[in-house]
């Protein structure tokens, strides 16, 4: 009796720990992958700057170097409030791509800004609004990779992933002296100069632009919805109460030491154990996260700038983020935009741009009617 007993107890904790082991794939709570913070650039960004050695270069062939680039780039100068080369695209675009008709569910590019600051805007009902200035720095097209020969080897959740092109865009301008080879290597034939920030987007094929080809803020309209990706605040090593809003033990007498403290972390039992996706104390921020759905409220043709909807777009004042067209589905867009961009033509585009329902400060708030 006593070997009976024990081969069912044996069999069923293997039914146990077999139903367990099937479970835990599913334990992730809507994740199938760990969350941790991603501190390494992506496979396809090669190492961008050099070691500098001022002992191995004299001043005279300092100088040399910078009449050198400013020969073939320019001058530094202000251009759109942005300090930047006049010669930044040396011209492999020679002209406008093909027009195509725009369809519905076409994926055009993106481009790259820089978050400046918050403003409040108000509507015309009196309502005060917050936004957020994010100005497009001297963007260009550096390549553009076909549906064909285009490989992103990583996870993403677009589907038909092989009917799409890539478009490799650079945004402000640098100093091609103090980057490495290799990274100037990838602006090689573009005719664009070496640029300090890298974006790539997914676009559909009838989308392709041709490299050297400009971006800017004209690339949008006001009143369109856009999606903001960025990365967020590197805040550290933080606990429970910060990182995920927990409440605490009770501040009362009695308690020790267990006043920011999560409490009990898992059950007893038979499945006595933390399970998957347990919010716990842990690194909090740089963590690439997209803002979805945000409005564009103002746009200014002279700097470059628009102001989107909100003011918890991620990262710091000066920081990069990518904005693109909204994939929500009630916020795409339901009229053709610019399509594939917008190209500079011989009209001139007023300085500011204001959405019908936001109030201009040009305007009078105060009109007196003659009786």
């Amino acid at each position: 009796m006593l070997g009976i007993r024990t081969v069912k107890c044996l069999s069923s904790l293997g039914d146990q720990f077999a139903r367990i082991s099937l479970k835990i794939p599913n334990l992730t709570r809507g994740k199938n992958f760990r969350n941790y913070p991603k501190l390494r650039l992506p496979y396809w960004f090669v190492r961008q700057e050099t070691v500098k050695h001022d002992d191995l270069i004299s001043r005279d062939n300092k100088q040399f170097v910078q009449e050198v680039l400013h020969d073939q780039f320019g001058v530094p100068s202000l251009i759109k409030g942005v300090m930047t080369y006049p010669n930044a695209s040396s011209g492999l675009h020679t002209g406008e791509a093909p027009q195509v008709e725009w369809r519905p569910f076409m994926r055009r590019t993106g481009v790259i800004a820089k978050k400046i600051g918050e403003y409040p805007l108000w509507l015309k009902n009196g309502k005060k609004i917050r936004t957020t200035l994010l100005q497009v720095i001297d963007n260009h097209v550096v390549k553009y990779y076909p549906p064909e020969s285009f490989d992103p080897k990583s996870r993403s959740k677009i589907r038909n992933l092989n009917r799409y092109g890539c478009v490799l865009v650079g945004a402000a301008s640098t100093d091609p002296s103090v980057l490495t080879k290799e990274y100037c290597g990838l602006f090689k034939d573009s005719g664009v100069m070496p640029k300090a920030r890298l974006a790539r987007f997914i676009i559909s094929p009838e989308a392709q632009l041709l490299p050297g080809t400009p971006l800017n803020v004209t690339h949008f309209r006001v009143g369109d919805f856009v999606d903001v990706r960025g990365k967020t605040l590197d805040r550290g090593f933080q606990g429970v109460m910060k990182r995920w809003g927990f409440h605490g033990m009770p501040a009362s007498h009695g308690q020790t030491k267990t006043h920011r403290r999560p409490g009990n972390i898992g059950g007893g039992g038979e499945k006595g154990r933390v399970w998957p996706g347990k919010k716990m104390p842990g690194h909090m921020g740089n963590r690439y996260r997209v803002m979805r759905g945000l409005r564009i409220w103002r746009i200014n043709t002279k700097y470059n700038v628009m102001w989107v909807q909100g003011n918890a777009i991620c990262g710091e004042v000066n920081n990069f983020v990518t904005v693109l067209d909204s994939i929500l589905p009630l916020r795409r867009c339901t009229t053709a935009p610019a399509f594939p961009t917008h190209f500079e033509s011989t009209e001139e585009l007023p300085e500011n741009i204001w959405h019908e329902d936001v109030h201009n400060f040009d305007d009078p708030t105060i009109l007196y009617e003659p009786e």
